[in-house]
């Protein structure tokens, strides 16, 4: 909490004192707004033993209620103040985020609360008795700092900050480099926000989920031939149809995405988003939302599964990665403006599945499971997906997107039956994934 102070103080005088500001008389109150974000953090902050807490005990409920409720409060209090209040811009936003941090800690504190030293705690032999145990505290007997651990959380701290740069760092060249005007990045963020959507409410929570799943299955840092082969037969089944489940939900949003990426901007946002280009944006991140599945299951297994001597190899790999990744920005921006950044990021994921693979592949070589076949779906899937993509392609050229309503209805229409024909021979080809959904 005290870096993270320190941090925000820090940060919020580079965005107001050297950065560009914009101007007052079209974005107004923007010093409050950079002030509001950086207490968000610090409050996040506060909740963070109690996240890790319920992370490391398999706390899903609690996870899913407390986030989903606090983004709630946000979105109600966002809708509320934009139609009731809309003079006061980015005020708006401003309380919408402290709500929203403060409701999520709050969530977690009154639950730990309740929680610890009750019936049901004791029945689990909850390793944590009181509220006080997750404060800061000197432990007699122990040294003042762990080396061992203070030496792992520094690997992993280098790894979090270089994964930041990796994906956010589009953020960060067009912050500091100005390589798009202000009302371009509107629109990419626009455009971001809406791809990433998928990424965040179905591939996220898979990802953080079964990272802990892999964690407690198999043992950090030691090779196939010293795990219990009964967790090995079962990690490997689980992430092969888990790289099933993410490719064939991927590859389903870029072929659908490509045809109906105008038709979504015009509907969303009107000719604003659909004229520029908005629909070229969105049609890459629907490409790029294929790589960002792949990538999340094949790095919560090699993390999960990573010593510390492997990360900090790993990091230095990031860190060339991070800055070959932040030159490609620069200059396929420059070349492609903010089209540019979502190639960037595809490069950039492509990398980083190629390293995870290659460490799966390493993994099981010594045994006799071979998950990375999840990375491969029926050829009689793929020729589906080809025709759908070929028929919503011409669709789109025929009746999309300014030929009025009934065109669009038409082209709708198409849409559906190829995606009733690619589920339905999802289903029957994908019989092993269908029944691991349903159980799972």
């Amino acid at each position: 909490v005290p870096l993270g102070v320190f941090w925000s103080v820090f940060l919020g005088a580079v965005w107001l004192q050297l950065l560009e500001v914009p101007d007052p008389a079209v974005v107004p109150h923007y010093q409050a707004g950079v002030v509001a974000f950086g207490l968000s953090a610090v409050i996040e902050l506060l909740g963070e033993p109690f996240w890790v807490l319920a992370q490391a005990h398999l706390f899903v409920r609690l996870k899913v209620i407390a986030e989903s409720f606090s983004i709630l409060s946000k979105c109600v209090l966002t809708v509320i103040l934009v139609i009731f209040y809309p003079q006061w811009g980015l005020y708006i936003f401003c309380l919408a985020q402290l709500l929203y941090t403060s409701v999520l800690v709050m969530c977690y504190v009154i639950y730990f609360m309740t929680f610890l030293g009750s019936p049901e705690a004791t029945k689990k032999s909850f390793p944590v008795g009181r509220m006080k145990a997750l404060l800061p505290n000197l432990v007699e007997d122990e040294t003042f700092v762990n080396w061992k651990e203070a030496r792992l959380t520094w690997s992993f701290f280098k790894q979090s900050f270089l994964k930041q740069i990796l994906t956010e760092g589009e953020r960060y060249v067009m912050t500091f480099l100005n390589v798009l005007n202000f009302g371009d990045q509107g629109v990419y963020d626009i455009i971001n926000n809406l791809g990433s959507l998928v990424a965040r409410f179905i591939f996220l929570p898979i990802e953080e989920s079964f990272y802990v799943f892999f964690a407690k299955v198999l043992e950090r840092g030691k090779n196939v031939k010293h795990q219990k082969q009964d967790d090995v037969a079962m990690a490997a089944s689980v992430l092969e149809l888990l790289l099933k489940l993410v490719l064939l939900i991927g590859l389903t949003i870029t072929v659908f995405g490509y045809a109906y990426s105008h038709l979504a901007l015009d509907i969303y946002g009107g000719s604003m988003l659909s004229s520029g280009t908005g629909p070229s944006l969105l049609r890459c991140y629907s490409l790029y939302v294929l790589f960002l599945a792949v990538n999340g299951v094949t790095e919560c297994f090699t993390f999960a599964l990573m010593c510390k001597e492997e990360v900090d190899r790993y990091n230095f790999v990031m860190l060339a990665l991070s800055f070959t990744f932040l030159c490609i920005s620069y200059f396929l921006t420059r070349w492609h403006g903010s089209v540019g950044f979502i190639l960037a990021n595809c490069f950039n994921m492509g990398i980083r599945i190629a390293h995870s693979i290659h460490y799966i592949y390493d993994f099981f070589k010594e045994s006799t499971y071979r998950p990375l076949s999840g990375l491969l779906p029926s050829p009689l899937l793929v020729l589906v997906y080809v025709a759908s993509g070929a028929i919503t392609v011409f669709s789109e050229v025929f009746f999309c997107c300014d030929k009025g309503w009934m065109a669009r209805l038409i082209h709708i229409s198409v849409g559906a039956l190829c995606f009733a024909a690619t589920i339905v021979t999802m289903f029957c080809t994908e019989t092993k994934l269908i029944h691991f959904v349903r159980s799972q």
